[in-house]
């Protein structure tokens, strides 16, 4: 038995929580995967998966095992690239990535050719949601977030951060007035901006020197999707709260106006995540370093550090 062939196996099969997604990724037949895995568990002598027509599991010695060929997989991979040939390390390869709808949409979609005559034998297959993707049971490489994360099993890299700005349409200011500050929003209606995930609206976070807090509005309009939501604001049905990259051009023509600018809207941390050990494929590395120079060149997503 080929124990490292073996140790990819059943990493794909965890991550991907299903014998069949994994042999397509593998692009095995599934009965090979199988015969694999009833080896391996032979000369383990243990149980790593539990299989019934419905569900596939880990038990808890599977759990463990898993965490060990990640850590061993990352360290051959990581041994072998410092004596592979120039070549041999160049990217290549299909990388499935996952980004957000607006920010992809924005800053990472229109420079891929850039990333392409870069590294052109990486394939990439980039789909943009608000949903929050599984990238392990879905088989995604790595995935741009937006927002504080919850604990996981996967790694975090700091991009940068998304900076925001209240806004309005001068229609709607012209009819409302102009709020400065929380303090001043009697009266005022905003477009109300919820997760696509949770149906929640999100707060305005803001603060001012030692002072804090946070308040939503209502309005006649809800939308899950940034650009909605910039789209609602120039046609001035509330104030909303932008990333500032999506309302820096609405700004510069007018067809937006800043308010509540006696405080700072909370910025909020944007972060590539990838299962653990990937890092160390050259394609993958290679994106990551060419995203984080995207983000260091964008005056509104820099990452400001000191």
């Amino acid at each position: 038995m080929d124990k490292v062939k073996a140790m990819h196996t059943f990493v794909r099969i965890v991550e991907a929580n299903s014998f069949s997604k994994a042999a397509e990724i593998l692009q095995l037949p599934r009965a090979s995967l199988t015969a694999t895995i009833q080896n391996l568990e032979a000369y383990l002598g243990t149980q790593l998966l539990q299989r019934t027509t419905r569900r596939l599991s880990v038990t808890p010695d599977g759990a463990q095992y898993y965490q060990q060929c990640l850590e061993i997989l990352g360290a051959i991979e990581a041994s072998e690239m410092a004596f592979r040939s120039a070549d041999a390390a160049r990217p290549r390869g299909k990388l499935r990535v996952e980004l957000p709808g607006a920010l992809g949409r924005h800053l990472v979609i229109p420079r891929l050719a850039e990333f392409h005559r870069r590294c052109p034998d990486v394939e990439l297959a980039v789909s943009t949601s608000d949903r929050l993707v599984d990238l392990t049971q879905e088989g995604i490489d790595c995935a741009l977030r937006v927002g504080q994360l919850a604990d996981s099993s996967l790694v975090a890299r700091r991009m940068g951060t998304m900076r925001f700005v209240a806004c309005a349409a001068p229609a709607y200011l012209a009819a409302h007035g102009a709020p400065q500050s929380p303090d001043t929003l009697d009266g005022h209606v905003g477009v109300v901006h919820f997760s696509g995930r949770t149906g929640r609206p999100f707060e305005w976070e803001w603060q001012a020197g030692t002072r804090s807090g946070k308040f939503s509005l209502p309005g006649p309009v809800a939308v899950s999707d940034a650009d909605a939501n910039l789209s609602c604001a120039v046609q001035g049905l509330g104030l909303a709260q932008l990333a500032t990259y999506q309302a820096r051009p609405h700004l510069a023509d007018g067809s937006l106006l800043p308010v509540l600018t006696a405080v700072q809207l909370t910025e909020m941390p944007v972060s590539l995540l990838y299962p653990k050990g990937r890092m160390a494929t050259p394609k993958l590395g290679a994106f990551a370093t060419w995203l984080a120079g995207l983000f260091e060149n964008d005056p509104d997503l820099r990452l400001v550090t000191g």
